[in-house]
């Protein structure tokens, strides 16, 4: 994951020579090399797509791992959003900073932000992660792209075309699956694959806290414009709580079990048990739990949940026949029981600097070091959409047919004045879905 070579600062910037196999999901492909540089100048000039907070701390991760790293356009849906990312951001790195002209906003923002940089930050809601990354790779950039990638099938196609292609072009693709980069976590996980629990039998993945945040209306927004602002409670956008956060224990769960294989199916229960009560709090679930099956017998049960005054945590657990292991969320903490017993203490480390770090040496490696994660962030996106479509549903899905869904929540087109694909009733309220039963308001 990190690169080991310490090149010169004057070193040409290019893309990175193919280094090890395809891509478990067939991301493979490599072609002759085509090397594309930014003249003899050691500066990398990053551009931010999305100035949330997840954004706007990319960037502040990325300038700090690399001081030849300059930050030359930044782009939201929201102008204000934009232009406060802007100040803030100067205000704390100065010169380093250097927007001037190229704040972009609308849905089309991405596309100067690529234009005007080197390495996108690919850091909206999720639901564009797809229309994005594959512009940046057509447009031969090295990409930084954070977690989850889809909220659909779909997209889930899309980016493992786009990142096929990014391998074929030599582009480098780092995930934001933080945990991946964690030197804590690597080493739980190392320990595991060592043998230190035995044979690994099964996995759980947790993650459990508090309620989600919700933004008032607007006056004089369009419905499209309220949700856009409270994406993270709209499945068409964020495809929920388990796909935005659980992600990251998912992930780790997977990891443990081996990222050579996928489950071959899922089923699970969930509801909005306290939010329903809340007029205006989207359509996402609040409490989900899933059983993957994996094609060897073992399985991996996950659960997620943000109710208020309730037990919260954030851990894979992973069992073996040996004894098992708790491994939490970017090395907050750490156990072994059983013959390898071990406690890791809290590792105080910035694993998303690390990532960062780990695709700006890549680039400038000369093509020593080649780094495409494109493989991982995908299958952890697709098992977290199968996990949300099996609890609304109430039925067993297999892998496969979740992959090959064409269920999409693409907009026809992208302005302020679309039909975003659920609407309110008359009581602010959204359709829900009724595991068994359908796609209905609550009574």
């Amino acid at each position: 994951m990190s690169n080991d070579v310490s090149p010169s600062r004057r070193t040409f910037l290019k893309t990175t020579a193919l280094a090890g196999g395809t891509l478990a999901l067939g991301l493979g492909g490599a072609v002759a090399p085509r090397h594309v540089h930014a003249g003899e100048s050691s500066q990398i000039r990053i551009g931010l797509i999305g100035c949330g907070g997840r954004g706007c701390g990319a960037v502040a991760d990325a300038l700090s791992v690399d001081p030849n790293v300059k930050l030359t356009a930044l782009g939201d849906v929201f102008q204000e959003k934009a232009e406060l990312a802007a100040r803030t951001l100067g205000d704390n790195f100065g010169e380093r900073i250097d927007v001037k002209d190229r704040i972009f906003s609308g849905f089309d923002c991405y596309k100067s932000v690529i234009e005007a940089c080197d390495v996108p930050l690919l850091c909206t809601p999720q639901h564009f992660r797809p229309m994005t990354l594959r512009a940046a790779i057509e447009a031969s950039k090295h990409v930084f792209c954070e977690k989850p990638v889809a909220v659909d099938a779909p997209g889930i196609r899309s980016v493992i075309e786009s990142c096929k292609i990014a391998r074929e072009k030599k582009l480098n693709v780092v995930s934001g699956l933080v945990n991946r980069y964690s030197t804590g976590v690597q080493e739980m996980v190392k320990r595991v694959h060592d043998g230190a629990i035995g044979e690994v039998a099964a996995a759980q993945a947790n993650r459990m806290g508090g309620p989600l945040w919700e933004r008032p209306r607007v006056e004089g927004d369009t419905e499209l414009k309220y949700q856009m602002r409270n994406w993270v409670n709209y499945n068409w956008i964020s495809a929920g709580f388990m796909n935005d956060v659980t992600i990251h224990q998912i992930d780790v769960a997977m990891w443990c079990l081996g990222d050579e294989i996928a489950p071959v199916a899922a089923y699970g229960l969930g509801s909005q048990y306290v939010r329903t009560q809340q007029p205006g709090c989207g359509d996402i679930f609040d409490t989900l739990a899933v059983v993957y099956e994996y094609a060897d017998g073992r399985t991996l049960s996950a659960f997620s949940r943000q109710i208020p005054k309730c037990f919260s945590g954030a851990e894979s657990i992973i069992y073996g026949s040996k004894g098992q292991a708790m491994i939490g969320n970017v090395g907050s903490h750490g156990k072994i029981t059983g013959p390898g017993a071990y406690v890791q203490t809290r590792v105080k480390e910035a694993a998303t600097q690390l990532e960062h770090k780990a695709l700006y040496d890549a680039i400038r490696s000369g093509g020593s070091t080649y780094v495409n994660n494109g493989d991982y962030m995908v299958k952890a996106t697709l098992a977290c959409l199968l996990g949300n479509k099996v609890c609304e549903t109430g039925q067993r899905t297999t892998w496969e047919e979740m992959l090959a869904s064409e269920e999409s929540f693409s907009l026809p087109e992208y302005r302020w004045d679309a039909t975003p694909p659920t609407l309110p009733n008359e009581q602010g309220r959204y359709k829900l879905y009724y595991p068994g039963v359908g796609c209905e308001y609550p009574s």
